[in-house]
């Protein structure tokens, strides 16, 4: 069956492949993909890019839970090829790093609202944790209380590391981790 995948996908390398970031952009070149676009912002950016390109046909490569993009110009056929399971408590060594006040860095809507639920059923302070999201909806998904928080400029991980040091440099009232 992956022999099967392998030379499917081999006959979609040459097609232009668009991606929202580089993490997605790095996994196509890794497949062999040619013609990676990057896009400026979001999805939602990158359908307008590849509709005004003349598309009208594309196939969505995602992940089990993703944004339910759509846009009338495009036809869209998702495959899902990946799934980011959600663990059921949350690590030991996490819970105490975040008891210290340990900054999260929180790359989706989903996986902010996970990380909240996850900080809630431990038991935690969020007084005493900062989050930094990958985007103003990952932000506001993780909910209010928390020592800080803030959404990145740009849905990248390098705006996302910004905002991290930044963050960094501010300490939460009674937390030890966080840089001064």
């Amino acid at each position: 069956a992956a022999r099967h995948a392998d030379s499917q996908l081999v006959a979609l390398a040459d097609l232009p492949c668009y991606c929202v970031g580089e993490a997605t952009a790095d996994a196509a070149r890794a497949a062999g993909i040619g013609a990676i676009r990057i896009g400026p912002r979001d999805g939602k950016a990158l359908l307008d890019i590849i509709a005004a390109k003349g598309a009208r046909r594309i196939v969505h490569l995602s992940g089990r839970h993703h944004v339910g993009l759509a846009d009338p110009r495009l036809q869209i056929m998702r495959i899902a090829v990946y799934a980011a399971e959600a663990v059921e408590r949350m690590p030991a060594d996490a819970e105490r790093a975040l008891d210290e006040g340990a900054l999260a860095l929180l790359h989706s809507p989903r996986a902010a609202r996970v990380f909240a639920g996850l900080v809630d059923a431990a038991g935690l302070n969020r007084a005493r944790i900062a989050i930094a999201a990958i985007s103003e909806a990952a932000e506001r998904a993780a909910g209010d209380g928390w020592a800080y928080s803030g959404a990145a400029a740009a849905p990248r991980d390098q705006a996302l590391l910004e905002l991290a040091g930044k963050l960094c440099k501010k300490a939460p009232e009674g937390g030890t981790g966080m840089a001064r």
